[in-house]
């Protein structure tokens, strides 16, 4: 009985050892393929990460190069800015945390500037602080920096308004330029919008007071709430035609505050288009019927804002009778940040413009050559306008699709003035592309 006791004991202790080592074998498969598993999980990982690694590099890379590209604030104006000298006056005001829209953003832009320049103020003959010279008010307003802005500024924040003190000689078609930045004060420190005129005033001195000021005109104008909207008056019976008003839809649309912005308004008879960046925002075929209203005057007014860089400008350029006929065009259509060589994206509707010219004639060749203004020293301008025109003749190859050997392109900085540098108007004059068929 004892030794089958024994026996029993042996089988059970045998039995219990045949299963511990299967559960050893058991648990040690598991942990080895735990393991396996965490080892290829660790390397999905990695190569993961490298992936997303990779992409994002590549997007910092697009966002950087688009910066680049952009270069706002107004190139002749602050974004716009039109080509300038090293002083870095009637430059666009760019802040330094705000990214402008890609060059390509701007495919759809066909906005094209006067060729001659009528007025142009960018306050750099005032001192700061001061009331600027070519204004008068009912109100109030000053020229001021800010640290967010190259440039000058004529800042209000009033319930009345500034105006052109002397009349303005406009023909049926020109153009209107200027870099504005929204600013809050009015009624707190949210956004307070802002109001332009483009009218025609009662006499040479009068502020054209009332709701309806002067003889008529179209105003353009930024809610207190940022969106833009536009609105028409008509006197006289020869204006016996319904007044225009309405907004513009969408968010994207609506200003900011401290966001600069750069608008143009295009006006061909009894047409206005107004653009806002890159975006034509309105476009009004009758919004002057004939014979009805002639514009003499702008007047900015009510809320807040920060103005620079207006540019007034007659003519509409004929490119290829200059460039084709006469053998020369000047173009004051190519924006440039201050001391800066980079093209604005504001530019494309008169780079396409001459891109056009020279598709339909594909044997001509031309030089393109950058001037600038006085003010900085003689070497920097030259080296600037040099620049300039080897980055005008890289963007009608990159993005227009015209042979590089048919370019050449120079820079003659301050030395050939078609202007005295006496005044802002004169200084945009010689700030200026010019296109030399070979």
């Amino acid at each position: 009985m004892k030794t089958l006791t024994k026996a029993l004991a042996v089988l059970v202790l045998f039995s219990m050892a045949i299963n511990a080592e299967a559960q050893i074998k058991v648990d040690l498969k598991k942990k080895l393929e735990q393991q396996v598993n965490r080892r290829l999980n660790q390397k999905a990982d990695q190569a993961i990460d490298k992936a997303l690694d990779t992409v994002e590099d590549s997007i910092r890379g697009d966002v950087k190069k688009d910066g680049n590209a952009g270069g706002n604030a107004t190139g002749q104006n602050s974004g716009n800015a039109q080509p300038q000298g090293k002083s870095g006056q009637n430059a666009d005001a760019q802040s330094g945390g705000q990214q402008e829209p890609a060059f390509q953003s701007y495919s759809k832009y066909d906005f094209i500037p006067g060729e001659k320049v009528i007025f142009y103020d960018d306050f750099s003959q005032d001192a700061v602080g001061d009331f600027p010279a070519l204004w008068n008010t009912n109100g109030s307003a000053e020229v001021v920096t800010t640290n967010l802005f190259p440039g000058k500024w004529m800042r209000f924040v009033m319930n009345q308004c500034v105006w052109t003190d002397e009349l303005l000689k406009l023909p049926e078609n020109y153009t209107i330029e200027y870099d504005v930045i929204p600013q809050g004060g009015l009624e707190g420190e949210g956004m307070s919008g802002w109001h332009m005129k483009l009218m025609q005033a009662k006499n040479a001195k009068a502020w054209d007071g009332g709701t309806q000021p002067g003889n008529g005109g179209f105003e353009f104008r930024i809610e207190y709430f940022g969106r833009p909207s536009y609105h028409t008056w008509l006197y006289g019976q020869e204006c016996s035609v319904s007044n225009l008003s309405g907004y513009v839809e969408g968010e994207q649309y609506k200003q900011k505050i401290n966001k600069l912005y750069h608008i143009a308004i295009w006006v061909q008879k009894t047409r206005i288009r107004v653009y806002q960046d890159q975006n034509k925002i309105i476009d009004l075929p009758r919004a002057f019927p004939a014979g009805c209203v002639k514009p003499d005057r702008i007047r900015f007014e009510y809320g807040a804002a920060m103005i620079s860089n207006i540019r007034i400008a007659v003519g509409a350029p004929d490119m290829r009778n200059k460039l084709i006929t006469e053998g020369k065009l000047v173009t004051y259509g190519i924006y440039f940040d201050v001391n800066k060589d980079v093209v604005k994206p504001e530019s494309y509707g008169t780079l396409k413009e001459i891109a056009t010219v020279l598709q339909e004639n594909p044997d001509v060749k031309v030089k393109i050559v950058g001037h600038t203004d006085s003010d900085g020293a003689d070497a920097s301008n030259l080296d600037l306008s040099k620049r300039r025109g080897a980055s005008v003749k890289n963007e009608l190859v990159k993005n227009f699709g015209i042979e590089a050997s048919r370019l050449e392109s120079d820079g003659m900085g301050e030395s050939q003035p078609v202007a005295p540098n006496d005044t802002p108007a004169n200084k945009a004059l010689n700030r200026r592309v010019e296109l030399i068929k070979l």
